[in-house]
């Protein structure tokens, strides 16, 4: 599409100093149903046009930054390429999570055939646009206590206040820091607390949301409505939202005691285990997201890596054997060495240190540093001998508007099964960042009295040797992947199929079409295995 360069302004009352006006395309350049990126004043504007009105937003996602005119477009918003956070594109509001701003809105005026954007010149460079959010009222005295600093909890503060709640909002967490993102630590390990704050104190002083750090609950009193600490103190709530996360399960064999024996879970954690393996032999256990990130990051840093896993290939209960074969391909030309279908029965040490890994198959692999990433246990023994009621690996149950089973309970994060609507209403845990700020807004909002299900399609990503592949839907129990492009080309598109339909896929290098598959999940509309097996991939909106 060719865009019209010159600078031209409309007749128009509202014309200031302060707003620039540039005409950006003609009118029969845009369809209904599309987008394009624009420049206004040498500033990126995405166009779109919905219903034949024509809308103006800020181009880059207020996540990671990424081009929304390169993502999907369905209805009334579009969703981000990359990492599939949705924005109303209208308002510029935000729809889906993982970005957390909204964005700014221009003005669009259509004249002689000709489309006009406006731009305010003061905030030209204002890429994010924070939601409009409320204050504690005086004299309100109902309180909402938020157990646990991630992002269930803070999503669920952030949405009280946009609607306007004004009684107390309290957040007790067990961490030495404020909300944080917390994927960034298995791919920029040696990263500064304060870089990856999702929001400053003077945040939360703003809009009246208390922040109680290093404190942990001990016990839940349902009856009473209280909850005790470990510093002897006792808070009462009106409703409470527990979202405790879990913590990373460690290895029972003999020598888990060593030194330079590392688990990650704390900005610290990820600082010291970049700093212990610089130039030295690391052995990590696990094949699953943290583990084969952790080795990735190390690929220029350590001596020797190698990696051991239970299964046969790295992601097999998660993106499929195919997947797992080709991640672990493109580590081992990097000189990753996998050990995989074993397991650690003993780790040797020398003065108090790691030195050797002994694997059940009887190989011994030399170990300056052991780092286990074999799963999670949920941070759920406060609530034993409470009425909460919890599923038999002690994870929360909550239903899709994230109560549970005690009035004015509610449940979130890392922590919760819940039922998962594109699986049928099955209970499901997904320890993803998305989901639980998706959590998070559920819960508020049904605090609020304004009864709203999860609807939420799983998404999430991953960074392996400079690559990312990104994932959505929940593809448990397929039958068969589907598969475009190729493994060894590094670009594929994995579409995993059961009872004759997609239920997720897989992408690398095949944007935006992980994102469009997202929408389609949402909308509620069926992907054929036909479809999916036709050469005709026009449905998928490629660039």
């Amino acid at each position: 599409m060719d865009c019209l360069a010159h600078q031209e302004s409309p007749d128009s009352d509202e014309d200031s100093s302060e707003e620039l006006t540039e005409v950006v395309c003609l009118e029969s350049d845009l369809q209904d149903g599309q987008m394009m990126e624009v420049e206004v004043g040498h500033h990126g504007v995405l166009l779109t046009r919905s219903d034949g009105k024509f809308s103006a937003l800020g181009n880059q996602c207020t996540h990671y930054g990424a081009p929304l005119s390169k993502g999907a477009i369905s209805g009334n918003r579009v969703r981000c390429p990359w990492h599939g956070t949705c924005f109303n594109i209208h308002t510029g509001d935000l729809e889906e999570f993982p970005g957390m701003d909204c964005l700014p809105c221009h003005k669009v005026k259509i004249q002689n055939s000709k489309v006009y954007v406006t731009i305010n010149k003061k905030t030209l460079m204002q890429e994010k646009r924070l939601k409009s959010m409320g204050t504690a009222v005086p004299g309100v005295t109902h309180t909402i206590l938020l157990l646990g600093g991630g992002a269930a909890s803070l999503i669920c503060a952030e949405t009280l206040r946009q609607e306007n709640f004004g009684g107390r909002i309290l957040m007790v967490s067990k961490d030495e820091l404020l909300p944080h993102d917390k994927t960034r630590l298995s791919k920029v390990m040696n990263v500064e607390s304060d870089s990856i704050l999702l929001r400053r104190m003077e945040f939360f002083h703003k809009y009246d949301i208390e922040v109680w750090l290093r404190k942990e609950a001990l016990s839940v009193d349902t009856d009473k409505k209280t909850v005790t600490f470990d510093d002897g103190s006792v808070q009462c709530y009106d409703q409470l939202l527990i979202s405790t996360g879990c913590r990373a399960k460690g290895l029972d064999v003999p020598g888990m005691k060593l030194d330079n024996i590392k688990m990650l879970e704390t900005p610290e954690d990820a600082r010291q285990i970049h700093a212990s393996c610089i130039g030295c032999n690391i052995v990590l256990v696990g094949t699953s997201f943290v583990g084969m990130e952790i080795a990735s990051y190390m690929l220029d840093k350590a001596s020797s890596i190698t990696v051991i896993g239970s299964s046969e290939m790295p992601y097999q209960n998660t993106l499929g054997p195919e997947i797992g074969k080709m991640t672990m391909m493109m580590l081992s030309e990097r000189d990753v060495k996998f050990f995989m279908n074993d397991s650690v029965t003993e780790i040797k040490g020398m003065n108090g240190k790691v030195k050797e890994v002994v694997l059940k198959s009887g190989k011994v692999i030399p170990a300056d540093v052991l780092i286990v990433g074999v799963g999670i246990i949920p941070n759920s023994e406060f609530l034993q001998g409470s009425k909460i009621q919890m599923d038999s690996k002690n994870f929360l149950k909550v239903d899709k508007y994230m109560h549970t089973n005690i009035p004015d309970v509610f449940g979130g994060g890392d922590l919760a099964t819940f039922p998962l609507l594109m699986a049928n209403d099955r209970h499901v845990n997904i320890g993803h960042w998305q989901m639980a700020q998706a959590h998070g807004r559920i819960a508020a909002l049904n605090m609020l009295g304004k009864s709203t299900a999860l609807n939420t399609v799983p998404f999430y990503w991953t960074v392996l040797a400079g690559h990312t592949i990104r994932y959505a839907g929940y593809g448990e129990g397929y039958s068969e992947i589907v598969m475009k492009g190729k493994f060894e080309d590094r670009r594929f598109l994995a579409l995993y199929i059961k009872n004759d339909a997609v239920i997720a896929a897989a992408g690398l290098n095949f944007d935006p079409a992980v994102s469009v598959v997202a929408e389609r999940f949402v909308s509620g509309k069926v992907i054929t295995k036909k479809e999916a097996q036709s050469d005709d991939l026009s449905w998928l909106q490629l660039s």
